[in-house]
């Protein structure tokens, strides 16, 4: 059942509360695309999610990168939407690292959506490394991709999660999100939440209707 919950529950932040919350983090990390210098970590990040036998969010980090020139030269054809698999739309892959070289999370960005995703996916999916968690590395992912969905050209965005994942809706409501439905779906056996976020030319957020 598709039920339309009250705005006021889920009144985002202003853009500037959103990028005063965590300053010291700003300054020591950056989303970049995907680049052969952190392989290695980038390989640790997914050994992390695996030896915990967590599901492998965003999806890209399901693909094969034993041969990591390959891999990477995948990454650049789902950006341009080359050899996509039939309902799949061009997507671009980006990783949060710190000063170390870290890869702290991964995120990736639809620069549209289908049907489909407008039930689950969204336009942006991310996640962090688990050992990285409950840092604030979240809210920071999100709040950079924003900024590249922004150079994509996209005005707004669709986010979505699993209502019992709590800390991941915090994530999306201090990015300026706004909760727009929540549907049980019985192939994932629980409820998902769809918040919208609207998004300036700068990349920063925009309470809906206030751009």
């Amino acid at each position: 059942m598709l039920r339309q919950p009250a705005l006021a529950a889920s009144a985002p932040r202003s853009a500037q509360t959103i990028g005063a919350t965590l300053p010291q983090i700003s300054q020591v990390v950056e989303l970049v695309a995907p680049n052969v210098a952190f392989r290695d970590s980038y390989r640790n990040l997914v050994a992390e999610f695996v030896e915990r036998g967590e599901k492998l969010v965003p999806f890209v980090l399901g693909f094969d990168h034993a041969d990591f020139d390959a891999f990477l030269e995948r990454m650049l054809a789902c950006s341009r939407g080359a050899g996509l698999p039939a309902g799949f739309v061009p997507h671009s892959t980006f990783w949060l690292v710190d000063r170390n070289a870290r890869v702290l999370g991964v995120s990736s960005i639809r620069h549209s959506l289908t049907p489909a995703l407008r039930r689950e996916g969204g336009n942006i999916g991310y996640g962090v490394r688990p050992s990285a968690r409950g840092a604030g590395f979240g809210v920071e992912i999100l709040r950079h991709s924003l900024r590249q969905a922004a150079l994509l050209g996209l005005g707004s965005v669709l986010v979505t999660c699993g209502k019992g994942n709590i800390a991941s809706g915090k994530t999306i409501l201090r990015n300026g999100g706004v909760l727009q439905s929540e549907e049980y779906l019985p192939d994932r056996g629980e409820v998902v939440q769809r918040y919208g976020i609207e998004i300036a030319p700068s990349g920063r957020a925009y309470p809906l209707g206030q751009c």
